[in-house]
């Protein structure tokens, strides 16, 4: 391959079919953009692993680029006999930014019915209160009976459903659905291309790891079967600008990416965290800071595992994640990834001991 297409790239990602535990059509995403000279197989979770096919030098650390795969979404439950559909949510909703939304589902034979949230009408009494509890909400794909729905539509129990959303971009602005993690995912794929043909004393293993919404549960399994001595998470991070004080926002579109010293699954590495910002001033890299009191991620997961990995979170800002529609900066999706090939580049052994 090229040079890859980066703005189709985060198209093909942010608009990939990928609800927690059904993360397929991402993986056949990433396929496409990985560079040559990598070899690359998944696991039974739909981990997916990617490495130099020739770097085997098992003496250099291991650096291990990371995103997760999945995005958030919704499992068919049940098929009520009027033809509605009950359903439960991977990961995590509001309410309001659930009701009324187009959603897709992918039946039994992988094809792709849309359906939206019923909703009810201001003509009935609808419209005076909030959103109902995402519990009594129900799925309405146009059907008369459950046994059109099943028989005709092949929708069952278990079948995974994604928001519905397009992708634009106006300006610096990306405007799609799963940006948290898509974006990431894109990331890792940029980072590895454009190594793909430096010399370094480190091995870099990129995974897409799966099920982060429900649990950081790929990650888990990732650390296990990578062991690596070292960690950079890539994140879509909820942007925080339109919603609390300017003095106290810590997540802008279009100032960079964002660096959290703590949230509620991980304190990062204080010495590991300076080598990143020192690198971010070397090559004029905007970045921002964070102490977050809400939220997790990978890294959460990976700095407890094994003897304890130090891990770095590099997280695009993300105006209305966990939603169907969220706003990035291209800007700072390309800041990222200059962040992380530079910290790659400044990476030896004496360097990850440090630290």
């Amino acid at each position: 391959m090229g040079a890859i297409d980066t703005l189709n790239m985060i198209k093909d990602f942010s608009l990939a079919f990928g609800v927690s535990g059904f993360e397929d059509d991402v993986l056949e995403v990433a396929k496409k953009y990985m560079p040559e000279g990598y070899t690359s197989y998944r696991d039974s979770m739909l981990n997916f692993f990617m490495m130099r096919e020739n770097d085997t030098n098992s003496t250099k650390p291991t650096v291990l680029l990371d995103a997760h795969s999945d995005e958030i979404g919704l499992i068919v439950q049940a098929v009520k006999k009027n033809g509605t559909i009950t359903f439960n949510t991977l990961g995590g909703w509001v309410p309001a930014s659930l009701y009324a939304q187009k959603m897709a589902i992918k039946n039994t034979d992988g094809q792709i019915i849309t359906g939206v949230i019923a909703s009810t009408m201001p003509h009935f009494g609808g419209g005076k209160d909030t959103a109902p509890a995402i519990e009594t909400m129900t799925l309405d794909i146009g059907a008369s009976s459950g046994t059109e729905v099943i028989e005709d539509y092949k929708i069952t129990c278990g079948c995974p459903v994604v928001p519905v959303a397009d992708f634009e971009k106006r300006g610096d602005i990306m405007f799609s659905k799963a940006f948290d993690d898509r974006l990431g995912c894109a990331a890792v794929m940029d980072v590895l291309n454009k190594l793909k043909n430096v010399g370094l004393p480190i091995n870099i293993v990129g995974t897409l790891s799966s099920q982060e919404e429900v649990g950081l549960r790929g990650a888990k399994v990732v650390a296990n079967r990578v062991k690596p001595d070292l960690v950079i998470c890539f994140e879509g991070a909820p942007a925080d600008d339109t919603l609390v004080a300017p003095d106290i926002i810590q997540t802008r579109l279009g100032k960079g990416p964002m660096l959290r010293h703590m949230d509620t699954s991980m304190i990062t590495n204080p010495r590991y965290l300076k080598f990143v910002l020192d690198i971010a001033k070397k090559y004029n890299i905007p970045v921002q800071e964070a102490v977050r009191t809400g939220g997790g991620t990978n890294a959460g997961a990976f700095y407890t595992s094994n003897l304890g990995i130090p891990s770095v979170v590099i997280a695009c800002p993300v105006r209305y994640a966990h939603s169907h529609n969220s706003i990035a900066s291209f800007s700072d999706y390309k800041n990222s990834v200059d962040l992380a090939v530079n910290i790659l580049e400044g990476l030896n052994s004496d360097k990850i001991n440090s630290f």
